[in-house]
């Protein structure tokens, strides 16, 4: 599974059934113009495709296969399973999903339970029907299966079933062994026989929050069956050439924000060629940018870093996300240097009714170019220019940071505030409470601000990938096996630098609290211990101490655990003249360890007031250079790979307003301008530019 675009793909999703008249031709010569080379179609038009059982009609997909082909524009095939027709439902109910807030109604996208046997049934047969009609016509160039593909929060009576099938096989049958592991005792919730197993759909599932993260884990592998299920139906006819590809959707709070909880990204990747990813952001006066890293970086890191398609982002978009002129291609450059090969739009029209009418594509209601499609045709002929210079971009970053599904499944049932569960599960963000993408979030969106690039790993990482990195960062990493314990022992040994904040290393695999002092087996390495946290902030400072001292006092957020440091270990920040500090609790602690070092974060902070410690952690860890060093504190982004003829590529990102100066930190040529630069010019970006240096 390497395939790989050869090419920038550049292009929107178009959809001919949702046309108010023949735009076809129009379409293809305004798409021409802006140099578009790509586009997609096919994914939400099931009941077009067949609008009663067994009848299927492909006029609106052979007309835009047989245009665009005639007109030299690629096209991605995406199977329709992600919205079902009507007469699916009313011929068999139980395709639409119960989840905790009831069971679903006819009417909108993603309400199937995709572990229904009808449901499987008929998708199965559209599938090969459309593929087996596709996949000869020489505009295929992929295949998207399904899209945003989650759980969808299904707690359907089927899928409790499949689940019980799934502990009797995990637990070999052996209930004493159930129970213990996920401490059923308490609350006489005791199961002791499969016959009794409760059901587990009330409002926020069980109330044991073992057992329901272990119902979520179960839920995300029924997500990684069914894209692995459509995956190997797609390649029985694909041809040789052809990739598979599925559009992720990341945890969403108005825009793209984290990991997605309803679904494991890393896992589901291995059934993909190449993974994509939708990521949409905050416009106008609110771009920074920081949204645009970390989706590119997350979706890189699902196939180990290999380069990823980005299959949605936005045009005009909705309201509020209309793009200053110039953001738009500054936007499309950010994705390119994350290592996408794609830059696609949804969506090349705006629909005329429906939900999403006003989510706006490329060009408005009236058809009519516009500011934003005049400006996507600039990129569109750069690209044409100077695309094999960026295609297949390889990052080269030293730093990771640590995700895991399970440990954000865990901190919604003992949120970090709390340590009871969220109000709503199942609608991450809502309650106000601090998650685990919070955290995330905080420590990504200070290395972005001050231009340390990090790499995503999913916390099975093996040793020899830890060992790629200087630095490893595990934001509130909660669950943590025997397994990921030794091997972070065994990375700090050899060398490596791990930074960890509060709630890392708490429990096992089961979401059961180790019984020793935490963090787990970790003592030592991290050279200090604790056994008491509280989230009372009253009267309570930071203040920096040692390498840090000097830095501005600040007040701890959220949370704060009170760290009792080894002999030896070097306190960064302590509570300062509050009743902690003068208890002697530190806050922030290193400690040596084998060759690398092992550094401590007990509570929480802005993203600004964290930047020193990051600053400083890199620092200690040896990956920091000019980048941080001259570009830090403007609103210059640096993002850096090295191209398919082995040269690195710089890409200099201006999130502002207003025009940047600064000295050429690197010499060669500016690939846009197509003009020679030496190191120490004097070089210039417009408001919302970009400039691009090849070594």
């Amino acid at each position: 599974m390497s395939k790989a675009p050869d090419h920038i793909l550049f292009g929107a999703a178009y959809y001919d059934e949702y046309m108010p008249e023949d735009r076809l031709n129009k379409d293809i010569a305004l798409m021409r113009a802006a140099h578009i080379n790509t586009v997609r179609i096919a994914e939400s038009t099931w009941s077009t495709m067949e609008p009663q059982p067994g009848v299927f009609d492909f006029s609106h997909i052979d007309r835009v296969l047989d245009a665009m082909g005639a007109a030299g524009i690629d096209v991605i095939i995406g199977t329709p399973t992600y919205a079902f027709p009507s007469w699916l439902s009313n011929m068999y109910p139980d395709v639409l999903e119960t989840t905790h807030k009831g069971k679903a109604v006819y009417g909108g996208r993603q309400i199937m339970n995709i572990a229904d046997a009808s449901f499987l049934f008929y998708a199965e047969r559209a599938i090969r029907r459309l593929i087996a009609h596709v996949a000869g016509h020489k505009a295929v160039i992929g295949y998207q299966v399904d899209n945003e593909c989650k759980y969808y929060d299904v707690v359907s009576n089927n899928v409790q079933k499949l689940f019980v099938k799934h502990l009797r096989e995990k637990f070999h049958d052996d209930l004493d062994a159930m129970n213990l592991a996920y401490g059923l005792d308490y609350w006489s919730n005791r199961i002791n026989s499969w016959d009794d197993f409760p059901d587990v759909s009330g409002a926020t599932g069980t109330i044991n929050g073992s057992l329901g993260s272990e119902f979520d884990t179960f839920r995300r592998k029924l997500v990684t069956d069914y894209i692995g299920w459509q995956a190997d139906i797609v390649r029985e006819y694909a041809r040789p050439d052809q990739w598979v590809t599925h559009n992720y959707d990341l945890e969403w709070r108005v825009y793209s924000y984290g990991l997605q909880p309803w679904a494991d990204d890393y896992e589901t990747s291995r059934h993909l060629d190449i993974a994509g990813v939708d990521i949409y952001h905050p416009g106008e006066s609110h771009l920074t940018g920081r949204e645009i890293g970390m989706g590119g970086d997350l979706t890189r890191s699902f196939k180990g870093g290999r380069n990823w398609l980005l299959i949605e982002t936005q045009a005009q978009g909705q309201n509020g996300w209309l793009p200053y002129p110039g953001q738009l291609r500054l936007q499309a450059y950010s994705h390119l240097a994350n290592g996408a090969d794609s830059v696609m739009y949804w969506h090349w029209h705006s629909i005329h009714n429906s939900f999403e009418t006003y989510w706006k594509g490329l060009l408005s209601h009236d058809f009519e170019p516009n500011p934003t499609y005049e400006e996507a045709g600039v990129f569109g002929g750069e690209i044409e220019r100077v695309g094999s210079h960026l295609v297949n971009l390889k990052k080269r970053n030293k730093v990771a940071i640590m995700m895991s599904n399970k440990t954000l499944t865990a901190l919604t049932r003992f949120t970090i505030e709390t340590g009871f569960p969220d109000p709503d599960p199942y609608d991450e963000g809502v309650s106000g409470l601090t998650t685990y993408n919070d955290v995330m979030r905080w420590l990504y969106d200070a290395l972005f601000d001050l231009n340390i690039e990090a790499d995503f790993v999913p916390y099975t990482a093996s040793e020899q990938t830890l060992e790629q990195y200087k630095l490893l960062i595990t934001p509130a990493l909660y669950v943590a096996d025997e397994e990921l314990i030794a091997r972070i022992r065994t990375y700090v040994e050899h060398g490596g630098n791990v930074l960890a904040t509060f709630r890392s290393f708490v429990a096992d695999d089961n979401v059961k609290v180790y019984h020793d002092r935490q963090p787990h087996n970790l003592t030592d390495v991290f050279g200090v211990s604790y056994n008491q946290f509280t989230n009372d902030m009253t009267d309570v400072e930071l203040a920096f101490r040692g390498t840090l001292e000097g830095t501005p006092t600040v007040q701890p957020q959220h949370f704060l655990e009170l760290l009792k440091p080894a002999e030896g270990t070097e306190v960064l920040a302590d509570y300062g003249d509050s009743v902690w500090g003068k208890a002697g609790y530190a806050a922030i602690t290193r400690s040596e360890f084998g060759q690398g070092s092992a550094e401590w974060i007990g509570t929480m902070t802005s993203t600004e007031e964290i930047k020193p410690v990051l600053l400083e952690a890199a620092r200690n860890a040896g990956v920091v250079d000019w980048s941080t060093d001259e570009f830090a504190g403007t609103t210059v982004r640096v993002r850096r790979g090295v191209n398919q003829a082995g040269k690195p590529v710089t890409y200099f990102l201006n999130y502002s307003g207003k025009e940047a100066a600064f000295k050429a930190p690197v010499a060669g040529t500016d690939l846009l301008a197509g003009k020679p630069v030496a190191a120490g010019d004097t070089l210039t970006i417009p408001a919302w530019g970009v400039l691009i240096i090849e070594e």
